[in-house]
């Protein structure tokens, strides 16, 4: 396993690189090497530290695609990460546990990154075989139902004999926009499990349709509520403009 483990003395970033046609920012699809290199430099240099790399579009309508192809995008995209940076610190972002298996076992992957909540049935045995921090996303609209599902798939993970767990509330995710912004303004609840929490806010629909604008055009909306995120308690800010979350990091570390 290359790279250092999630810290959770230390406020970090998670730089978004998808390897996808489709994704919903379209600035963030990179597909070529020469792109997929570009954005990871961008990534490291601009103060990330954990990449995540998505091979399938999570956005409200994507096509899916097979196992195979996944596999493919990754495996091109991880390659090149190595090159630029041999010790990343690399996450997936996967909803398949042979793929989670794989990029582990012979990627060298980190960190599993899981918007599913463990639909796979063979998911929450795959992780704790591999002994890798595992990101538990909840798709319920409210606080309370996100702590439900937190307490459930804590508990089978922990039956499991794994601990290593990063609790993502899913801002985006079977939620409306006032159901994401109700969770957001209660995130505090979810410190009574003891475990980091990791936000991704960056560009989303609460932001520009709040707004009135484009993905292209969220930036600023997705600077406060990082902020605000913060000031919440995450641990981990997910985001596709590195050198913006690091200043908000930089500025809430002075307050």
């Amino acid at each position: 396993m290359q790279g250092n483990m999630v810290r959770e003395d230390k406020l970090q970033i998670m730089g978004i690189l998808n390897v996808t046609p489709d994704s919903f920012y379209p600035e963030s699809r990179k597909q070529t090497e020469k792109e997929i290199g570009v954005r990871a430099e961008e990534i490291f240099e601009h103060g990330g530290d954990i990449i995540d790399v998505g091979a399938v579009s999570t956005r409200p309508g994507a096509s899916t695609i097979s196992e195979e192809e996944e596999e493919k995008r990754l495996t091109l995209a991880l390659n090149i990460i190595r090159s630029i940076k041999n010790d990343a610190v690399i996450s997936v972002d996967t909803t398949r546990a042979s793929i989670a298996r794989f990029v582990v076992e012979e990627m060298g992957v980190s960190i599993i990154n899981d918007i599913s909540g463990g639909q796979d049935n063979k998911m929450f045995t795959t992780i704790s075989a591999l002994h890798i921090p595992y990101i538990l996303t909840s798709n319920s609209a409210d606080i309370k139902a996100i702590k439900s599902d937190f307490e459930k798939n804590i508990t089978l993970l922990n039956q499991y004999g794994h601990d290593s767990i990063i609790l993502d509330p899913g801002f985006g995710f079977g939620k409306t926009l006032e159901d994401n912004f109700h969770i957001l303004n209660n995130m505090e609840d979810l410190h009574t499990f003891g475990l980091p929490i990791l936000v991704g806010l960056s560009r989303k629909s609460m932001i520009y349709n709040t707004l009135h604008c484009t993905p292209n055009e969220a930036l600023n909306g997705t600077t406060v509520l990082n902020t605000i995120a913060l000031c919440k308690g995450a641990s981990i800010l997910r985001v596709h403009d590195v050198r913006e979350a690091a200043e908000v990091i930089k500025l809430y570390q002075h307050l």
